[in-house]
């Protein structure tokens, strides 16, 4: 098997773990409850390219590639890969791996789920950028398919880490109901479906003929909890044995607590603003007005001395120190310093309010205007008070900002209909180097060409696609990370989105258990073992 293209670049900061002297969990204790802070939406692992989503299905269905918690590439029900031409992949899948109803898992599976992944409806962000490249899905024989591309493609082995396979069986004629349900949800992972409540909780059951052999827990129960508070307090009162998305104002108590084990990363996502582009100069746009309640004539958001302004009108180290207590650091990029396509010459912008009334000046708004910052309230650590925040700052300088925020399932919804003109959103770069932005909320919103699959928000710029398209053909590592280099800067330089801070992802455990923490921010009882 060759190495991963990205192998050569070391993805950056290992796991802290916070360890005490605790005796390992009882041999008993058997089952584990996890309690997350972002709401699943669905069991359908193609319906929403969305962490949580993605934590939950990853314990019913694997991947061809597997991608462990610093984002390198290992086999997985692929034992093997190797690029036979410029523009041909041979994959050699492991024998041996069941359905969780007994049938084979074959190359067929595979077909069938390159076929699935761009065609699910009502889909508020697709997983169809991973597989835009692939032109023909070819069955060689039961264990080995190869993928037929028009250009060199060299993270084809990465775009086929980033979803999951489905049974053929199972799957045809499937609705995503079918999975919510359970008659669809028949993977080959570590944990088997027993109930599903969307918004509540997934219960599971260990899968004993696993083929990497059986998980240490029985039972699994993966609950959403929203509330902070209400997280925290489960842990600590023996409720729940883990929990994600620490809240900052309690993680240096927990840190402290003889009870508790923290496991903390520098994550890849990154939180940031943008606005909509989906209106243009003759559509006026919503939720934005002069100070007089007025609708404006056209866009503001289309003017990139107006995106400027708000950059530099943002205080990012006052977020990152009291907003979220040290558990983000400020960025102007979507990628943290030494994974691949990071651009150092690309700084965090400088905190600026009189040069950022001099812009909106310039651009035409010398008083400003009305507007409406809209934020999930139950996705992200302190992402209503980070809007908040972000609100105030922009008041300053006569861009007079209110807070709409949301539950997850309603935003995410409605962003999918472009019904918000500036929004607080995350982006995690899981495949561990630039292009995952690039194609997927950069890139031209295009469903037959499978770019723009989460641009929610209508971004285009043609030039910034055609270097993300020559970049994502380059062969050669060192020249392909230069060409990633510079998109980055033309997008950030352009000002299309407004970065804010990369989050330091942390989860915590009762004493006697321990977590491998991931880059990518994935909750996933597979990572959870007693101590030794």
């Amino acid at each position: 098997m060759p190495k991963p293209s990205l192998s050569r670049r070391s993805l950056a900061a290992a796991a802290v773990l916070a360890l005490g002297s605790a005796a390992a969990a009882p041999a008993a204790a058997q089952n584990l409850t996890i309690g997350i802070g972002g709401s699943p939406t669905s069991l359908d692992p193609h319906f929403y390219n969305a962490s949580p989503n993605i934590s939950l299905t990853m314990h019913i269905f694997d991947r061809l590639v597997e991608q462990d918690a610093r984002a390198r590439l290992h086999p997985m029900l692929a034992e093997s890969w190797k690029a036979v031409s410029e523009t041909v992949w041979e994959f050699k899948l492991r024998p041996g791996v069941k359905w969780h109803d007994g049938r084979d898992f074959t190359a067929e599976d595979v077909a069938f789920t390159v076929a699935r992944v761009p065609d699910v409806p009502n889909s508020p962000a697709t997983f169809a950028g991973f597989v835009r490249a692939i032109q023909r899905v070819e069955v060689v024989d039961p264990l080995t398919v190869r993928f037929h591309t028009a250009a060199p493609h060299p993270l084809l082995p990465v775009d086929l880490a980033s979803f999951q396979i489905v049974s053929k069986h199972a799957g045809e004629g499937a609705s995503t109901e079918d999975y919510n349900s359970g008659k669809a949800a028949i993977g080959t992972g570590p944990y088997r479906l027993s109930s599903y409540r969307a918004g509540d909780r997934t219960e599971f059951v260990r899968n004993d003929n696993y083929w990497k052999g059986p998980e240490p827990w029985a039972r699994l129960s993966y609950r959403f909890m929203a509330n902070d508070a209400s997280r925290t307090a489960a842990l600590l009162a023996g409720d729940v044995d883990m929990i994600d998305q620490v809240p900052s104002n309690d993680l240096a108590r927990m840190k402290r607590d003889p009870r508790v084990t923290v496991s903390e990363i520098q994550g890849l996502r990154l939180i940031y603003l943008v606005p909509d582009y989906s209106r243009g100069e003759g559509t006026p746009p919503v939720f934005v007005t002069d100070n007089d309640g007025k609708p404006l004539p056209k866009n503001p958001f289309l003017d990139p001395r107006v995106r400027r302004a708000m950059s530099v009108a943002i205080n990012r180290d006052a977020l990152a120190e009291r907003v979220m207590e040290g558990t983000a650091k400020p960025n102007g990029q979507w990628l943290p310093e030494g994974v691949f396509g990071y651009n150092p010459e690309v700084r965090v912008p400088p905190f600026d309010p009189d040069g950022a009334k001099r812009m909106l000046a310039e651009a035409g708004y010398p008083n400003g205007f009305r507007m409406t910052l809209t934020t999930p309230n139950d996705r992200y650590p302190n992402d209503a008070r980070t809007a908040q925040a972000v609100a105030q700052m922009w008041t300053r300088i006569g861009v007079r900002t209110e807070v709409d925020a949301i539950p997850w399932a309603a935003y995410s919804a409605r962003a999918a209909r472009q019904e918000f003109n500036m929004r607080l959103v995350g982006w995690g770069s899981s495949t561990g180097e630039a292009s995952y932005m690039l194609v997927n909320i950069f890139g031209t919103f295009d469903r037959e060409r499978r770019w723009g699959s989460a641009n929610n928000s209508r971004i285009s710029d043609r030039e910034l696609d055609a270097l993300t398209e020559r970049a994502s053909s380059i062969l050669d590592d060192e020249k392909r990370e230069a060409a990633q280099r510079e998109a980055v800067k033309m997008a950030t330089d352009r000002t299309l989105v407004i970065p804010l801070f990369q989050l330091v992802n942390s989860w915590a455990l009762r004493k006697g258990l321990t977590y491998d923490a991931r880059m990518d921010e994935r909750t996933v009882a597979m990572g959870v073992r007693p101590a030794r």
